[in-house]
């Protein structure tokens, strides 16, 4: 989808005529295995169940289903048994159900791709300041200053680090990501959630070190799953308690949620 709208911005920006591209969306076109392009009928793609059922294996080619898909399923599944633990049946667990899949998914695209879509980004921000209009969630105060500051405090790094250096540190989708954190949780947590961030890095950071894919200094590393998975945790642990564990990163007399 991204490809294809910088193949749009391409044309547009030099006077040639678009290219004809068929449709690529989150609906078009269906599933299908990677291997033998089988679509996948919708009895084969409920979560976790039909990963179980196939035994791990494409029904028409029978070459293995990555574990990657009921890992994730079960992982999301986590996050909305989370968020109706929290907040019982309303309105506000369906709105933290979106936030943490929204997340999940820039986490992983980014952790593969080191790119943040703008298209969930957005949405993931504008989410947030509406929930907040409509009293759903924080005060609408604290998710306009969280987004804005929430933006401005990576760009203002990233370009006096650009200055400095002449070398670009970060990206856009980063300023965006941590913008629609701070429009989720507030202002408040700003620095809780940089913070958070740090210790997500450290501990993916050592996993990769592990693994060996770190052993090229020179490869850049995303730091947008650190900020998704801080995000994460700090949706898991709620806030009051994020707040218990680390009083110093908070501001003096922050009215929390």
């Amino acid at each position: 989808m991204m490809e294809q709208e910088w193949t749009r911005d391409y044309h547009a920006w030099a006077g040639t005529p678009p290219e004809v591209q068929p449709r690529f969306d989150l609906a078009v076109p269906r599933s299908a295995c990677p291997q033998c392009s089988h679509p996948i009928a919708w009895y084969e793609n409920i979560p976790v169940l039909s990963y179980v059922a196939l035994g791990g294996k494409c029904s028409a080619c029978k070459s293995p289903i990555g574990i990657r898909y009921p890992v994730v399923e079960l992982v999301t599944a986590l996050f909305f048994a989370s968020a109706a633990t929290h907040y019982g049946t309303s309105v506000t667990t369906v709105a933290w159900c979106t936030f943490s899949s929204l997340l999940i998914a820039l986490f992983l695209i980014d952790l593969d791709t080191q790119l943040l879509p703008d298209d969930l980004n957005y949405l993931l921000l504008w989410l947030g300041i509406s929930i907040a209009l409509l009293g759903w969630s924080i005060p609408l105060a604290s998710s306009l200053y969280g987004a804005i500051f929430g933006y401005l405090s990576l760009w203002s790094v990233t370009k006096l680090y650009y200055l400095i250096s002449g070398k670009v540190g970060m990206g856009n989708g980063d300023f965006k990501l941590l913008a629609a954190l701070g429009a989720w949780f507030g202002v408040e947590y700003l620095f809780a959630l940089i913070l958070l961030s740090s210790l997500v890095g450290s501990v993916i950071g050592g996993l990769l070190l592990v693994s060996g894919k770190l052993a090229n200094k020179d490869i850049p590393i995303a730091f947008g799953p650190f900020l998704a998975g801080a995000g994460l945790v700090a949706m898991l642990v709620g806030p009051a308690n994020l707040q218990q564990w680390a009083p110093f990163a908070f501001p003096l007399g922050a009215q929390l949620h």
